[in-house]
């Protein structure tokens, strides 16, 4: 989660390649967030009755967060479409995990 907000935090992350940096974006808001879903899931394993679920929500919920803290980043806006695009990773993984119960 630190390293999220360092992100956030970059007034530009831009790389000047257009749709290609825009596309590589999205592409790491759902892997981060699949990946965060992940580390909270295995956290929270054994601790909690539904540990993918309490992971989805605290993953989902840092997405909101997130997105509010960059609007006070000169340089950034937040963006719900952002916290959609993270709520795809957040869903893959928890689609994932849960096809691998037995």
């Amino acid at each position: 989660m630190a390293v999220l907000f360092w992100f956030s935090a970059q007034s530009d992350l831009n790389s000047g390649l257009g749709a290609l940096d825009l596309i590589g974006r999205k592409i790491v808001h759902v892997g981060s967030y699949a990946l965060l879903t992940w580390l909270w899931f295995r956290a929270l394993r054994g601790t909690v009755p539904r540990p993918m679920l309490s992971a989805a929500v605290i993953a989902f919920t840092y997405a909101i967060t997130d997105e509010y803290h960059q609007h006070f980043v000169h340089g950034r806006h937040g963006s719900p479409i952002d916290v959609l695009i993270d709520s795809v990773g957040i869903a893959a993984i928890a689609i994932w995990q849960e096809r691998r119960r037995p």
